[in-house]
């Protein structure tokens, strides 16, 4: 019944008898255990919070607080709540456990011990605790799959119905009236049908990139990445729709600004950053793309120091209030904002900004005044060591 060394437990004895304490903490050790003591029930509820024990044994008849006021402590305390608790004891009524279990204990063992009793529910307890969390972890992944698949058909019947509803209205007005318009009449619902088209054109690229990523197909190959050359391609694909809101586009990058991640993704991050700044940008406002160079240091828990780029789309627009911020960058968030004239969106690129940064080991975050404006920044490795 020994426990492997690998997946050696740490269990927490509360008793106020010496004795009881170094017989079964000596037996627990022979028997591959961790084990921890406390001479009384102040001293139990100190370590249970510094020690984080996997299972707690509890004596019930002890000085000071007894073993149902320590466990009625465990359980209100957050960061105690969850430790399995099993009593110590030679009461044999049933009304002493009852009340035990209805204080949260999940099992009692009775004095005097028999060691391989107290051996199996020790195990017994461990495997259901770490049971209950897998399936604690399996219901998150499930809860974010479904939201995930709610937002891939709720923007399938909805948005892409609508953006191709309005492709065909257009085409079949000006086939339809083609005779009856004046050259200007027909360059102008030309010009509204390929913006039409484009848009739905990136709904779909986003919709594809986003559901390879959901799926774990999406290659992720890293390469060195001139930025500028990246971001001057991109203003060029949507310099048609600033002009059509006047708005000027800018561009603030030295040539030998370079970051270390998938090509694919951080095109797809700043064609969605760009597109995202227009659409919230009034007639006649701008919009910058700029990054620091040399890279800047960014404090990583994981990599320590390290060196990345940072990475500003700045935008004159009406900005975001503080309390929506967080819902923009999250799968199941239910804010939606419609554009300075009227131009939808789904919220999936920004989504699909965050998970791609966050592959090529950076961060994003966002700075916003209503009224006056928005910065998303992003941060990407500067070299290979960063990744």
């Amino acid at each position: 019944m020994d426990f492997e060394k690998s997946e050696q437990p740490i269990v927490l004895i509360v008793d106020d008898e010496s004795p009881n304490l170094s017989v079964l903490s000596d037996y627990l050790k022979q028997s591959g255990v961790k084990p921890l003591i406390a001479e009384d029930g102040e001293e139990g509820l100190s370590q249970a919070e510094y020690a984080q024990p996997d299972i707690i044994l509890l004596d019930i008849m002890m000085a000071g607080i007894d073993g149902f006021e320590t466990c009625r402590r465990l359980k209100k305390n957050p960061a105690t709540k969850d430790i399995p608790v099993i009593f110590m004891t030679a009461l044999s009524d049933t009304s002493a456990k009852i009340r035990g279990f209805r204080l949260g204990a999940v099992d009692y063992i009775t004095k005097p011990f028999q060691h391989e009793e107290v051996l199996v529910r020790i195990r017994t307890h461990l495997t259901l605790c770490q049971q209950e969390k897998k399936l604690l972890e399996l219901n998150a992944d499930l809860t974010k799959t479904n939201a995930a698949k709610d937002k891939f058909f709720s923007i399938i019947a909805h948005d892409l119905k609508g953006a191709l509803s309005v492709l065909i209205a257009g085409c079949e007005l000006l086939s339809g009236s083609v005779r009856d318009f004046d050259r200007n009449k027909i360059e102008n619902f030309s010009k509204e049908i390929i913006a039409s088209a484009k848009n739905t054109l990136r709904l779909l690229e986003n919709l594809f990139d986003w559901a390879r990523s959901q799926s774990g197909s999406m290659a992720f190959e890293p390469e060195f990445i001139e930025l500028k050359r990246l971001a001057e391609r991109n203003i060029q694909i949507f310099q048609g729709n600033a002009n059509c809101k006047k708005i000027e586009l800018s561009l603030s990058m030295k040539p030998d600004t370079y970051v270390y991640a998938d090509r694919n993704m951080t095109n797809a991050i700043i064609r969605n950053l760009i597109s995202n700044a227009i659409k919230f940008t009034r007639r006649g406002g701008e919009v910058s793309i700029s990054a620091h160079s040399p890279p800047v240091s960014v404090w990583d828990e994981e990599t320590e120091m390290a060196d990345f780029v940072e990475v500003a789309v700045s935008d004159t627009g009406i900005g975001i209030s503080e309390e929506n911020i967080p819902k923009l960058l999250k799968i199941d968030n239910k804010y939606m904002e419609m554009g300075t004239e009227d131009e939808k969106g789904t919220g999936l690129g920004l989504i699909l900004c965050k998970e791609f940064v966050e592959k090529n080991n950076g961060k994003i975050w966002i700075e916003s005044e209503l009224g006056k404006g928005t910065t998303f920044w992003f941060v990407l490795p500067a070299s290979p060591s960063d990744i």
